[in-house]
């Protein structure tokens, strides 16, 4: 999920909204705000004419309003209004389709036909910062944030809602919107697939010990028909470029919401740990599994394509003919947290021949008797509704109070599209393909109703827990003893009440398992043990290094 699920967490924006008319100008120095109009009673559906500024060619994408009431949305100090309106659990949001907006022809955008959580028109009465956005490349239901390279965004305009008329729009580049003085995008340090990395101002040795992963697989770019790459980061340890030994390789992917650019800041940290010795020096392969549909997760899938063979069977072969690997399994792990944690477990029990370890902190549902919280094999089985009638929550704070259901933050999500959201994501790696060649909805976004075929489905594809048992005595001989999994016995998503159900099952096939169960911990403060901020992060690698390198006398230097 968001960096594991730490994207819902990003998203959950559950509150109310609705925009009126207005004309945006192009952004200028020390720029009033926008007079605000007479309000007048809607009576009809809240719309936009939206319209591209002159200078711009055609686009498509998806536009989205997002609506803040007045003195919910930060304003700096020497601003007259705010730049970027970010969904939040204080604002509304409404969304469309266009496939051709230019300068030269306003679109209708309707802000009542698909708005959360409710129509605009139907919006409580008051002063609201409205802001238009184009979202270009369909990446706001995974991001949830801005993206100057490619979208258009209006300058957000203070207006009272509702309102009976419509509000004129002019999109500007994004990037002009957020800053008066646009500067140019910083040279790349890295680039692959059109994401960036950028280059800092001063490149370390942390840097120069990095190596771009920009792979074209065979087997994907045959799937889709066009060439498809793996993206990464390779980090060698210290010292590399000095010896001729070899080393033990750890694969990691992050959560949900993470991209390529936000891979580098890890290896960072993880190159001073070996630089200090506070770990032991290993290769670091930082995957990017971020993609239009959401996280692959490096899983076959009839939607998303053969990615575990791309990674297993031609990004890894390549890599250890490149670099110093120990090329065994006793010298391969796999990490990750959240989706980046199912992506690790999954890699273990899918290919228990190539790795010799998984160490999955906070993964994603491992069971689906608990997805989310959601027993999606249960008779009449809803996502939204529990049997006794109450509604199904998603989000709990670490005191257990419940937050968010899963049907505002499901509902919310399909406003924002039918693609790279966290739920949808699921749907592109574990479902059927339906007859319109997408993947099969578990549950139906409005009643909540889970489509017990689709669910079948996923239990003998990717249901970890069901998988394991169904094969153990197959798994068990290159399985037993490589599954580590760290969890909070209150994640914020639920996610415990799975990893719970996995470890009750390999106790009662009598398999060799670790499950580290940290009281009080949620989806986001695992990482800390006592005073050390990345004690975890330490720990799993001398745990790592023990295995590969079992008669080793390197100890952690003293701190």
């Amino acid at each position: 999920m968001r960096s594991g699920f730490i994207g819902l967490a990003g998203l959950l924006a559950a509150s109310c909204m609705t925009p009126q008319p207005v004309v945006v100008e192009p952004p200028v120095a020390e720029a009033q705000a926008p007079a605000m109009p007479p309000r007048a009673e809607a009576s009809g559906p809240q719309t936009f004419n939206v319209m591209l500024a002159p200078g711009n060619d055609p686009k498509a994408g998806r536009l989205i309003v997002v609506a803040s009431r007045v003195g919910t949305a930060p304003v700096a100090a020497i601003e007259a209004s705010p730049r970027a309106l970010l969904p939040t659990e204080a604002s509304f949001i409404a969304a469309q389709e266009v496939a051709f907006i230019s300068p030269g022809q306003a679109v209708r955008f309707d802000a009542d036909a698909l708005a959360d959580p409710r129509p605009f028109s139907r919006i409580e009465p008051g002063e609201y910062w409205v802001q238009v956005r184009l979202d270009t490349d369909h990446d706001m239901a995974y991001s949830s944030g801005t993206d100057p390279d490619a979208d258009f965004t209006s300058m957000p305009v203070k207006i009272t809602l509702p309102s009976a008329a419509a509000v004129d729009v002019t999109l500007m580049p994004e990037r002009s919107v957020l800053s008066p003085n646009p500067a140019a995008p910083a040279p790349a340090l890295f680039e692959c697939n059109g994401q960036r990395i950028p280059k800092p101002p001063t490149p370390g040795d942390a840097e120069a010990h990095m190596r771009l992963i920009d792979f074209v697989s065979p087997s994907l770019s045959a799937f889709w028909g066009r060439e498809m790459r793996v993206c990464g980061i390779v980090l060698l340890p210290p010292g590399y470029e000095t010896t001729k030994e070899k080393y033990p390789t750890v694969y990691r992917a992050d959560g949900f919401g993470a991209k390529f650019s936000s891979i580098i800041g890890p290896e960072r940290a993880h190159f001073a740990m070996m630089k200090t010795g506070q770990t032991p020096p290993m290769i670091r392969v930082h995957l990017d599994h971020s993609s239009p549909w959401g996280t692959h997760e490096f899983a076959d899938s009839v939607n998303n394509g053969p990615w575990g063979k791309a990674l297993t069977e031609e990004l890894i072969p390549a890599l250890e003919k490149q670099y110093r690997m120990d090329a065994k399994p006793s010298g391969r792990f796999t990490t990750g947290h959240s989706s980046g944690g199912w992506f690790a477990l999954w890699q273990q029990v899918r290919y228990p021949n190539v790795f010799g370890g998984t160490w999955a902190r906070a993964p994603d549902p491992v069971d689906f008797r608990s997805f989310t919280g959601v027993d999606i094999y249960g008779h009449a089985a809803n996502a939204y509704v529990r049997r006794d009638g109450s509604a199904q929550y998603l989000v709990r704070e670490p005191d257990g109070k419940q937050t968010t259901s899963l049907k505002e933050y499901a509902q919310r999500e399909r406003v924002f599209g039918d693609y790279g959201g966290q739920f949808d994501s699921f749907d592109w790696v574990f479902s059927p393909r339906g007859k319109d060649g997408r993947p099969m909805p578990l549950f139906d976004r409005v009643t909540g109703n889970v489509d017990a075929q689709v669910a079948a489905y996923w239990r003998e594809h990717f249901d970890i827990t069901h998988i394991i048992k169904r094969d153990w005595k197959t798994l068990k001989p290159a399985l037993d003893g490589k599954i580590h999994l760290i969890m909070g016995d209150m994640d914020t998503f639920h996610l415990n009440e799975a990893a719970k159900l996995l470890e009750q099952e390999l106790t009662t096939l009598g398999a060799k398992a670790q499950f580290t169960w940290v009281a009080g911990g949620t989806h986001f403060n695992l990482d800390r043990i006592g005073t050390d901020a990345m004690g975890l992060e330490k720990k799993i690698a001398w745990e790592m290094y023990a295995v590969a390198r079992p008669n080793s006398k390197l100890k952690p230097a003293a701190q």
